[in-house]
């Protein structure tokens, strides 16, 4: 089982990347990728994220001189397999192979949608020794539109076989301007995103009810008992905040932490020294 020694004032060297996968309880392969030594961190990535497309790749180097940082396609993504139907359960299984795999322990950190699974699998799963979650999109209230309708549509897209159309509404969705979404149409990366569009259901299904303005059904994550860091950023909505907050007092053993300038689009080196800080405590709050 891997030990734990270092602190983010004394950094080991990087040990190099290697590629790996490893087999689900369901026999699909899930794609993943190693850096750096120390007690493994799992990062779970948001929707239409995956190894080298998105802001994973950047946090695992900044962690890697202290952490031994996985990184993974989620099921149906990148080099990893799929076998519908989609069920959650799926995705807490795939975590759980990169946990025994990694020695029977690890942190999670998870962003966006990813946040919403990791605090599934800190709930099913018992070698999660601490969980760092950074705007799971809570909307526990009426300040923000249910989202309901959004994901019909992204379903419908897909369902239809018609990716860009189901990227395109995503986009909409979390708010990203018009002007934007026509300039990535005419980039290389729209065709890596419609390559993943395919899973943006598996995400509506996370989220399930939590976007709907009711309150947060908390007995949803009653067994997360680990030490659980909540964040949000300071430039983000208010709506986000606010979920956030509630959030962080609905857990057992849960602290919010506001990171100052950051959106939910969160810069990897705005989160890096904060999850350091958390992870290397030695129960997680010792510095805050």
């Amino acid at each position: 089982m891997p030990t734990f020694a270092a602190s983010p004032d004394a950094p080991q060297s990087v040990v190099v990347s290697s590629i790996d996968t490893v087999v689900s309880r369901d026999g699909t392969r899930i794609a993943f990728e190693r850096i750096g030594t120390g007690m493994p961190v799992i990062v779970v990535d948001a929707a239409l994220c995956r190894r080298g497309l998105g802001p994973s790749g950047a946090l695992a180097e900044l962690l890697a001189p202290h952490f031994t940082v996985i990184t993974y396609d989620r099921r149906g993504r990148g080099a990893s397999g799929d076998k519908p139907p989609y069920a959650i359960e799926r995705e807490i299984e795939d975590i759980a192979a990169l946990i025994d795999k990694a020695g029977g322990t690890a942190y999670l950190a998870g962003t966006s949608s990813g946040a919403v699974l990791a605090l599934d699998a800190s709930n099913r799963l018992s070698g999660v020794r601490k969980l760092a979650i950074y705007e799971p999109p809570l909307i526990l209230d009426a300040s923000h539109p249910s989202t309901e309708q959004h994901w019909a549509r992204i379903g419908a897209a897909v369902g239809a076989q018609d990716r860009g159309a189901a990227v395109n509404e995503f986009l909409r969705m979390v708010g990203v301007p018009t002007f934007f979404v026509r300039l990535m149409r005419l980039s290389p990366m729209w065709s890596k995103l419609k390559a993943m569009a395919h899973t943006l259901p598996y995400d509506g299904i996370l989220l399930g009810d939590l976007q709907h303005g009711r309150p947060l059904p908390a007995q949803r994550w009653s067994s997360v008992t680990a030490p659980t860091l909540v964040m949000a950023g300071s430039k983000s909505a208010e709506w986000m905040r606010r979920g956030n907050r509630a959030l962080s007092l609905a857990l057992p053993k849960a602290r919010y932490r506001l990171l100052e300038g950051q959106t939910h689009n969160v810069k990897p080196k705005g989160l890096a020294p904060v999850l350091l800080a958390f992870l290397a405590a030695d129960d997680g709050f010792d510095r805050y």
